[in-house]
């Protein structure tokens, strides 16, 4: 069996980690790795690789930046060479990101199959792109392998055949729980302690592409590093829009905001688990947050991982400032709880989709 694993952006890293060494470990197919070069920083990628010991990728598509449409279409038109020249029996795709849908679409129409690892997960917010990539990959794949059983519902309302839907786990706990201990080892960047500050993430669009949002949310921070300091690694698009609005100043004279460059996997795991809360943006660090039992505040309205605010420690809190500070002080007041682990996120998610996949060749014979 000839598999192409399609990584674009670097969240997709951890997710696809787990199942690439299960197919290795059993070294029962042929594995391509492709990254589309969505996310294309060459130091981050790379470090990202090194910190979960990937190999690097047998093909880098190198595709970039631009528009929604440019960045999905110079992506399919380049994926689709891929394709016509590996000739694979499965492509598997991980997460929401334009590289999702576009090897999904590519793949399919070309007659390959297509397995969509983190199906079934919906914010019910289309004007979230991750939303429509979600829901336009999920229409075409031919096998689902959902985190929860609330993403398995969500599919069934939305017509899928149950025998596409696989309920396996999280593959990207599954990198968490063979990383942590390492991440824990580092050494935290100077200035914090452990337990007694908060790490600040933020990037979505309706957050930071606008400068009334983007003042609001600083304002609450700064609000709350009176309480506690704020260790900020900052992405690029928002350190872009901090200094195109002129705020960025504002922000670097608060003695205990911490901003910082973005770190690569382990050294943010550990920044993480040792701190006393997290406010974010992000899907990925609430999941992350449930399972280590770490205060999550979430500044978004609504978000595609509901069992994180079912069973876990994550609040949801819109871009008001009142909101963000009360939330965030109400976190630390709570402070840690026991770590709760959904139903199947138990470190085999990757081990569970290699099994099913391996099974559909066996089927296909």
């Amino acid at each position: 069996m000839r598999i192409v694993l399609v990584v674009g952006a670097l969240p997709n890293f951890m997710k696809v980690a787990p199942i690439l060494t299960a197919f290795r470990s059993r070294r029962a197919a042929e594995v391509r790795l492709v990254h589309t070069g969505q996310h294309y920083g060459a130091n981050m990628s790379d470090a990202f690789f090194g910190d979960l010991g990937l190999p690097k990728p047998d093909l880098n598509l190198e595709v970039g930046s631009g528009s929604h449409a440019e960045q999905t279409a110079n992506i399919m038109i380049t994926f689709e060479k891929v394709c016509v020249r590996e000739r694979p029996d499965w492509v598997i795709v991980v997460g929401d990101v334009n590289s999702t849908l576009a090897c999904a679409i590519t793949a399919k129409k070309l007659g390959i199959r297509v397995a969509h690892v983190e199906a079934g997960l919906r914010s019910g917010d289309t004007s979230m792109p991750e939303e429509i990539n979600r829901l336009c990959t999920d229409a075409i794949s031919d096998l689902l392998f959902t985190t929860d059983t609330i993403a398995n519902d969500n599919l069934i309302k939305e017509g899928a055949v149950p025998e596409r839907i696989q309920f396996v786990g999280n593959t990207m706990i599954d990198t968490l729980l063979t990383h942590i201990d390492r991440a824990r080892s580092l050494p935290l960047p100077k200035g914090l302690d452990q337990r007694r500050y908060a790490v600040l993430t933020l990037h979505r669009p309706t957050n930071v592409d606008s400068k009334l949002p983007l003042e609001r949310i600083l304002e609450s921070i700064i609000e709350i590093a009176k309480h506690v300091p704020v260790a900020f690694p900052i992405h690029p698009r928002t350190h872009r829009k901090l200094i195109e609005f002129g705020v960025f100043d504002l922000l670097e004279r608060q003695t205990a905001v911490y901003v910082m460059q973005p770190l690569s996997y382990l050294p943010f795991l550990g920044l993480v688990a040792h701190s006393s809360m997290v406010l974010t943006d992000s899907g990925g660090i609430q999941e992350e947050t449930t399972v280590l039992g770490i205060p999550c505040v979430t500044i978004r309205p609504n978000t595609e991982r509901p069992i994180t605010c079912l069973i876990g420690t994550n609040v949801l809190v819109d871009n008001n400032p009142e909101c963000i500070r009360d939330a965030a002080l109400g976190a630390l007041k709570r402070g840690h709880a026991k770590a709760v682990i959904p139903e199947k996120w138990d470190g085999h998610a990757g081990e569970r989709i290699v099994h099913i996949m391996l099974k559909e060749k066996a089927a296909v014979r």
